[in-house]
């Protein structure tokens, strides 16, 4: 079978696994909602954790930092661009839930489904975009406030609160920089492949088609909640 055959089905059937979890995506587990709300005064090691749990588990992130590094070479390059994506995460993150900042959850997981469609976009060669740097930052903004949510519906204790926040904030930077290095390590290995071109257009395609998935399905959740 030709390669480029092969990378295509290969991408595809990840299409379907990706398509079929996304409802997964960027929430709180259950079985962690009973402790965060249970909890009282500061806990930075379980708050690590579940930061880290979260980044490694939550499709939206993955899905759109996977765009974001794709064709990216170097450890240097990966670093500048993810570095900004981080700091827009931790400006609303952290913002968002001590100052009250809410936002409709369906909406702005919404905008975050569109975040992985645009960098898909990107990536199969899009003109006269913004500057991937901008782009990184304000859905970083976007991803982050979209967490603040999720953890604002918790009812969080004010008691250590601050603490937990940046803890659970820098338990998510651990986990991004653990997924990251996995991913990295998977697209270097194939891009010595011979049919990489075929295999780099159907996985941004793919890419596309899960974001459009996560859009859809938050869109289709905020008009039947409306």
């Amino acid at each position: 079978m030709r390669p480029g055959v092969t990378g295509q089905r290969a991408a595809l059937t990840l299409a379907l696994i990706l398509l079929g979890g996304v409802a997964l995506a960027h929430g709180v587990a259950p079985g962690d909602r009973g402790f965060v709300q249970g909890t009282i005064g500061a806990h930075p090691a379980a708050f690590i954790y579940l930061g880290a749990k979260h980044m490694v588990t939550g499709y939206d992130h993955l899905l759109y930092l996977a765009g974001v590094i794709f064709y990216l070479r170097t450890l240097r390059d990966v670093v500048a661009l993810v570095s900004l994506f981080a700091l827009g995460h931790s400006i609303t993150l952290l913002v968002g839930v001590l100052a009250g900042l809410h936002v409709n959850a369906f909406l702005i997981d919404a905008v975050i489904g569109l975040s992985v469609c645009y960098k898909a976009v990107e990536n199969l060669g899009a003109r006269g975009l913004p500057d991937p740097r901008i782009a990184v930052f304000g859905f970083g903004l976007a991803h982050g406030l979209g967490l603040a949510t999720k953890l604002q519906d918790l009812n969080l204790s004010r008691d250590g609160l601050i603490a937990n926040l940046v803890a659970f904030n820098v338990g998510v930077e651990v986990g991004q920089v653990l997924a990251l290095a996995v991913l990295f390590g998977l697209f270097q290995t194939l891009r010595g492949r011979a049919g990489m071109p075929a295999i780099s257009q159907t996985a941004n395609v793919v890419l596309f088609a899960a974001g459009l998935g996560l859009f859809g399905l938050h869109m289709t959740g905020y008009f039947v909640t409306s």
